[in-house]
């Protein structure tokens, strides 16, 4: 039986862009940056929570052709490539503060829901991000 999630991943087109967004302005923490000649495999985490890796994976081998991989490099620069990510924390208006003084733009204001506050923004290659505090 299953019993965790382990690694997702998410496209970027420069990892260490990525690197200075995920680390330098969200405080995630690198977890792995390896080569592994073909391909980076360069994971990051939130502090305290190592086991939940997000793989920073750029489009391309070994499991895209060239062909597929620039396709899927056109949707990322379009905002089209479908990551999304969701994140808790518990002051959600803090955390917007902070991330708004480190140049993070956003999308949405934290706003009320019924599951909490929440806010939106988008990493530099359109992958949404929500914020939440839960209620």
């Amino acid at each position: 039986m299953l019993n965790a999630i382990t690694i997702s991943s998410i496209f970027v087109l420069d990892q260490d862009e990525a690197l200075d967004f995920y680390v330098g302005k969200l405080g995630f923490e690198v977890h792995t940056d390896q080569d592994l000649g073909f391909m980076r495999w360069l994971t990051v985490a939130v502090p305290g929570q190592p086991g939940r890796e997000l793989l920073l994976e750029r489009p391309g081998a070994p499991a895209h052709d060239e062909g597929t991989a620039e396709q899927v490099r056109e949707l990322v620069t379009k905002g089209a490539g479908g990551g999304w990510i969701g994140l808790t924390t518990d002051d959600v208006q803090a955390t917007y503060e902070d991330l708004r003084a480190k140049g993070v733009e956003f999308t949405e204001p934290p706003t009320e829901r019924p599951y909490g506050t929440d806010c939106g923004l988008r990493d530099p290659f359109g992958n949404a991000i929500r914020i939440n505090q839960p209620k």
